[in-house]
Order: C-alpha cells, then sequence, then structure tokens
C-alpha cells in the first residue's frame, strides 16, 4: 500500500470518513456536502482511497424510493490506522511538534 498525498481536499474527505458512523454513514453526496467539497473532487479522491485500500464502498441494499441508491464509503482497518497516523504526522509538521530523539 502507498501513501496518498495529503492536499486539503483529501484530509477533508478524511476526516469525514473518520467521523461517520454505523447510524450516520458516510455516503457520496454527504461527503461533497461535509467536507464542502464538490463531487469533481470527492469521487476522483474516494477512487484513489479505494485503490490503496484505505477504503471500500457498498451500494444500500434497502428501499430508495424516487433515488438512485447511495454508495456508502467505509475506510478499512488499515485505512483507518493510515488515515490518522497521517493526519497526525502531518498536524505534527505543520505545527513543530515532532519528537526528536534523546533528552535536553
Amino acid at each position: 500500500m502507498t501513501n496518498i498525498r495529503l492536499t486539503k481536499p483529501t484530509i477533508a474527505v478524511l476526516e469525514t470518513l473518520l467521523s461517520a458512523t454505523s447510524d450516520a454513514p458516510a455516503w457520496g453526496l454527504s461527503i461533497c456536502r461535509d467536507a464542502d467539497l464538490g463531487p469533481g473532487t470527492v469521487y476522483p479522491i474516494l477512487d484513489r482511497l479505494t485503490e490503496r485500500g484505505w477504503i471500500t464502498s457498498h451500494e444500500e441494499t434497502g428501499p430508495h424510493p424516487g433515488r438512485p441508491a447511495r454508495r456508502f464509503y467505509e475506510l478499512t482497518g488499515v485505512g483507518r490506522r493510515s488515515a490518522l497516523e497521517a493526519l497526525e504526522s502531518r498536524r505534527a509538521r505543520r505545527f513543530g511538534l515532532g519528537l526528536t530523539g534523546g533528552t535536553s
């Protein structure tokens, strides 16, 4: 599995996926809404995350009268760990909180 480039849109999508629950799963347009991004940005990110094994998706199986079935997206175990590590590493670099060896 390769790392993914953490652009602002990718971070927004990962944070949305991390906050999803079984009671409130992430689906395409809800990710767009919650990440405040358009579908032309979100769906390619979801494709890249799927290719790298960070997320899986499945189609809605329950009734969905008057609209197409939703596609739900969920972080895999590896994807969740990778996303958390990547976001934490980015925060540490960004705010200068990286750990250094030795004692002072």
